[in-house]
């Protein structure tokens, strides 16, 4: 009852605010509305749907104009028709994308030492470091300050050595179960930042393609801690340095069963990105995406702009065509009808399951990629092999290829060294093949 009355008073007050033209007072009182969890009005729908007509009149003035002025036009006692139709129009306008600019394009290019080989082929070998040194150097406190907590306890070396043993599964083809205490940790250890920076070059190219707009919903299924949203608030930070971004709307949903990783993600996030203001909402679904047919409802339908899956394709037959069949169902009935899948998969676990051996003839690759993308219901819009060594075939000492040639995570040195006994500096390395398709 209490609440009740609350949120009567509240929107009580904002209609006065409304009506004295108190428009910084209103915006303040809309703000403690959505915080309460209250369902909003149709008038404070109405204005929230204004305040984000007016951001986007920043990129888009001249478009703008005809809506900006119907909505001045409007009065509190519209009809709810009116207010469907302006509703369209400003969906229309959610929608709007980044303008590639051509100089953030070269500084990436210059910075990260991209060679297009082929069509089908991107060579990296460089990085951003005003950006990955800053977010490595706190990602290494972070992960410090976590395993000092664990230090205490008496079995914490068997306990990290059953975590590494989990993850080395990876390097064998095989999947680990992820859900020790420390694998999330040693995760983070061993290979978030090489993750983080192929989804960082992946959303790159889509936004030099004009595909990134600047409100956007995206789906990432078997998320673990986020590098695909780690991946995009980085390329925006590169952004920042060159042009004036317009006001950003991400929403995240993360579909993980492993707790413990979307709970680390979380963390390190508002550590380390909220402070730097980037807006993103966050939304987790613990469940596994194997129960996708007892708990669908869960997942939105048709409200996806993007849905992604980076890095979880398995190598065992049965565990693979099972989840294609789970991924295109999710991908069916949530991805809006505009909307792209952006698959990220490591050049391996693409070819192997084909029995295709990974050669430099670019007609097979394509054929390939085009295969696999049909055996999960979706046409290729494009795709390219990122690759650190400029080849397609296997580099023999990659060791030593990567020590003469390949940015190093300096600041993550220690940790591998001291806690999962690397012999080796980890390095920013790619070997993945990205992948932006569309519904038919």
């Amino acid at each position: 009852m209490i609440n009740s009355l609350a949120n009567l008073w509240r929107s009580l007050n904002f209609m006065l605010a409304l009506q004295q033209g108190n428009i910084p007072e209103a915006r303040r009182i809309l703000k403690e509305i959505k915080q309460s969890g209250a369902k909003l009005s149709w008038q404070e729908k109405l204005f929230q749907d204004n305040l984000k007509l007016e951001r986007a009149l920043k990129e888009k003035d001249q478009q703008l104009r005809e809506v900006s002025q119907k909505f001045a036009e409007l009065d509190l006692e519209f009809t709810f028709k009116k207010f469907d139709e302006l509703s369209l129009e400003l969906d229309s306008l959610n929608t709007l994308n980044l303008a590639p600019d051509q100089k953030f394009i070269e500084f990436i290019t210059q910075s990260f030492k991209m060679i297009q080989h082929d069509e089908g082929m991107l060579q990296c070998q460089g990085i951003d470091p005003r950006v990955f040194d800053d977010f490595e150097s706190h990602l290494v406190k972070f992960i410090e300050e976590e395993l000092k907590i664990y230090s205490r306890n008496t079995r914490f070396n068997e306990l990290l050595k059953e975590a590494i043993d989990d993850i080395n599964n990876l390097k064998g083809g095989k999947e680990p179960k992820y859900n020790l205490e420390l694998s999330p940790l040693v995760y983070l250890m061993r290979y978030f930042l090489a993750n983080v920076y192929c989804n960082y070059i992946a959303w790159f190219l889509i936004y030099k393609a004009g595909l990134l707009p600047t409100e956007m919903k995206i789906l990432d299924i078997a998320a673990g801690p986020g590098t695909v949203a780690y991946g995009l608030a980085l390329l925006f930070q590169s952004m920042s340095g060159f042009f004036s971004l317009p006001q950003l709307d991400i929403s995240y949903y993360s579909l993980d069963q492993q707790k413990a990783f979307q709970y680390r993600g979380l963390q390190f996030w508002r550590k380390y990105m909220e402070p730097k203001g980037v807006n993103a909402y966050f939304r987790f679904n613990s469940s596994s995406f194997f129960d996708y047919d007892k708990k669908s409802r869960l997942i939105p339908k048709g409200y996806f702009d993007f849905i992604v899956i980076s890095h979880c394709f398995f190598a065992e037959s049965d565990l693979r065509i099972k989840s294609l069949r789970v991924y295109h169902e999710i991908i069916t009935n949530s991805l809006k009808e505009s909307g792209y899948v952006l698959l990220i998969i490591q050049d391996k676990k693409l070819f192997i399951p084909y029995n295709i051996r990974q050669s430099d003839d670019v007609f097979v690759e394509r054929d390939l990629v085009t295969r696999f993308v049909k055996d999960l219901g979706l046409n290729l819009v494009w795709y390219q092999y990122l690759t650190s060594t400029g080849n397609r075939k296997r580099t023999e000492n990659f060791n030593q290829f990567a020590k003469e040639n390949l940015p190093v995570q300096n600041k993550m040195r220690h940790l591998s060294s001291q806690y999962l006994g690397l012999k080796f500096d980890l390095n920013y390395s790619l070997d993945d093949y990205i992948i932006l398709a569309q519904l038919p």
